[in-house]
């Protein structure tokens, strides 16, 4: 996941900005957004937390590993249109449920 999020800054420089944090060291949010996963990606705009519908059922973060950098980028760029519309709940262009991947 590292890998793919130092490759993309570049690319999504213009509307997106990406910060590492470790939850140890800053716990105020752990709580509230249940951070405990090794990796967890969230979005947020104007200081607001904005939730990314992407069938899992989770809609304020994603807690697995993206392999492909395209769709990392896709998803960060329905999220910043959204955002941008006032909209708090995005969907994802991509569902992420279990049912499609039998």
């Amino acid at each position: 996941m590292d890998e793919v999020l130092s490759s993309v800054a570049e690319t999504i420089k213009n509307f997106a900005v990406i910060y590492l944090v470790d939850i140890t060291e800053v716990p105020d949010f752990n709580t509230m957004y249940e951070l405990y996963d090794p990796s967890t990606i969230m979005f947020f705009f104007r200081n607001k937390h904005i939730m990314i519908d992407l069938g899992t059922g989770n809609n304020n973060k994603i807690n697995w590993a993206l392999k492909d950098k395209q769709e990392f980028i896709d998803i960060v760029e329905t999220v910043y249109r959204g955002a941008r519309k006032g909209r708090g709940l995005v969907i994802a262009p991509k569902d992420y449920s279990t049912k499609y991947r039998y």
